[in-house]
């Protein structure tokens, strides 16, 4: 009983909480700023801040893949090591051959399975700093060896709407309400 009044009131929040979202402030009550219309801005941060933040975002990213494959390697060195990959024999085989009756990693294989795993996360992240790190240096000495004065050229899209050319040649005319156009001569 307890259980199912416990589940009726979480599904009820679970169901109205968008509905009861309250937000601080609108967007017609606040004046154009980048906090409040949605749009986060990055200037203002450091660079080693951004860095370490996109550090972050691939060490995290990258982790379930290097968990993935270092698990896979761990359990082909356990099955190599247990009985010579033998197929008649899959208590020790990787996942996508491990049967029901396999036999579990150690709490030690788990532990360094993780680290490992950990380890390599870090040196992909690290290996793509390094590499933002150099292509950014050789831009900065690329715009460095320039000339002073060099004039750099940017193409943009001209813009689409022409404003109205009236004819200084033409004379416009009102006539009850309507608008016509006469030549001079």
């Amino acid at each position: 009983m307890m259980k199912n009044i416990l589940f009726a009131v979480i599904f009820t929040f679970l169901l109205l909480s968008p509905v009861l979202q309250a937000a601080a402030q609108s967007s017609s009550d606040s004046t154009t700023s980048s906090s409040t219309s949605g749009n986060f801005d990055t200037k203002n941060f450091p660079q080693w801040a951004k860095d370490l933040r996109r550090w972050d975002i691939i060490a995290f990213g990258s982790f379930p893949f290097s968990m993935f494959f270092v698990s896979f390697i761990t359990d082909m060195y356990r099955w190599d090591k247990a009985n010579g990959m033998n197929m008649n024999d899959l208590r020790y085989a990787p996942w996508p051959l491990k049967s029901a009756g396999a036999d579990e990693w150690t709490k030690e294989e788990f532990e360094r399975t993780i680290l490992i795993s950990l380890g390599v996360s870090a040196i992909v992240a690290f290996t793509d700093l390094i590499i933002v790190l150099i292509k950014r240096n050789k831009e900065r000495r690329r715009i460095e060896s320039r000339a002073t004065g060099t004039t750099v050229v940017t193409k943009t899209m001209p813009d689409t709407e022409e404003p109205d050319i009236i004819d200084d040649e033409a004379e416009i005319e009102i006539e009850e309400g309507v608008i016509t156009e006469s030549e001079t001569e």
